[in-house]
């Protein structure tokens, strides 16, 4: 069997996860992100909403003058789970009906999705990871590419940049967090290495009874502000990145998620709450005023959305969206 081993992944983590180079202290909204991410798959799952989900992945476009934006692309990968048998002779996985659904979405406005399975071709041994893609959302089965070869519309990277040069602590990332951020982590590589692009990551995409959902995920306290009352911010730019999936449409919408907790310490829970884009943009404080470190340690611009504009995410709204 050709498989990785928690530790493994947990010093491949350390390298790709950008840092402060001179602490190595991993950013604290970068893990609490990580942290309300799994705690929202949880809450699904208490309320039987655990298929309604995609996994995390990401979202890339071509960069370059004349070619920025023209081509996007979506990449969902399949986790790697530790001391399971990834073998190249193994039989590749098939994506999920959901998944299936939620890609056709994205084809429809012009976002190419592909669903991207691993091959580990030596034991704990990172390097020698391969994947291979299928383009979902098409109305014909397609066969499996090695990936990223099968991607075009992007510029091939001329100079090497090394992804995995940084020493960060990622000592409190729970080890039920490790495999899915592995994945994404090894997958983003694999893609950098070899296109010049813009990318951010995906949380999720919600598979709503009327609308197919990108969802942002956040961890908030809300803040006071004399003009708008209690609010919740959001930074630029998953601020731009909901803009542009909105300027899509069709039945794609999009969701900011909020994890309220009573404090940055103890991060009890509160409550879970949603607001769609279009109501957020309605919302949205005109002016931005400054915020905290963003998720690679510089700071951060954010919008203000009153509190009061959201709604509880609850088993009956869900069933709403």
């Amino acid at each position: 069997m050709t498989t990785l081993s928690l530790e493994v992944m947990n010093d491949y983590l350390s390298s790709s996860i950008t840092s402060n180079r001179k602490t190595g202290q991993l950013n604290r909204n970068k893990l609490n992100g990580l942290l309300a991410e799994i705690d929202f798959r949880e809450y699904l799952n208490t309320l039987g909403f655990a298929e309604r989900i995609s996994v995390g992945g990401w979202i890339a476009r071509s960069v370059g003058a004349g070619n920025f934006g023209v081509e996007t692309v979506a990449m969902f990968p399949e986790t790697i789970f530790p001391n399971q048998d990834y073998s190249p002779t193994r039989t590749l996985t098939n994506p999920s009906h959901g998944l299936h659904t939620i890609c056709s979405t994205f084809h429809q406005i012009g976002i190419r999705s592909y669903f991207c399975t691993p091959s580990i071709h030596n034991i704990n041994d990172t390097h020698t990871i391969s994947w291979k893609a299928v383009q979902l959302g098409l109305p014909t089965e397609q066969n499996y590419y090695d990936f990223p070869d099968n991607i075009n519309g992007f510029s091939n990277r001329s100079r090497r940049y090394n992804f995995l040069g940084y020493e960060t602590d990622v000592s409190e990332i729970p080890s039920r967090a490790i495999p899915e951020e592995f994945t994404k982590e090894h997958l983003r590589v694999t893609f950098q290495n070899r296109y010049m692009q813009e990318t951010s990551d995906i949380d999720g995409i919600l598979w709503g009874n009327q609308f197919t959902y990108p969802i942002e995920i956040k961890e908030k306290t809300p803040a006071p502000d004399s003009a708008l009352g209690e609010y919740f911010g959001l930074d630029l730019g998953p601020f731009v990145k909901l803009a542009y999936y909105a300027s899509k449409r069709g039945n794609l919408h999009s969701l900011f998620i909020v994890r309220e907790i009573d404090n940055t310490e103890d991060r009890n829970l509160v409550n879970w709450w949603f607001i769609p884009f279009e109501k957020l943009a309605r919302y949205a404080s005109w002016v931005p005023r400054a915020g905290g470190k963003n998720m690679v340690g510089g700071a951060s611009a954010v919008v203000k959305i009153p509190k009061n504009q959201f709604e509880e995410l609850n088993r009956n709204t869900i069933n709403q969206l």
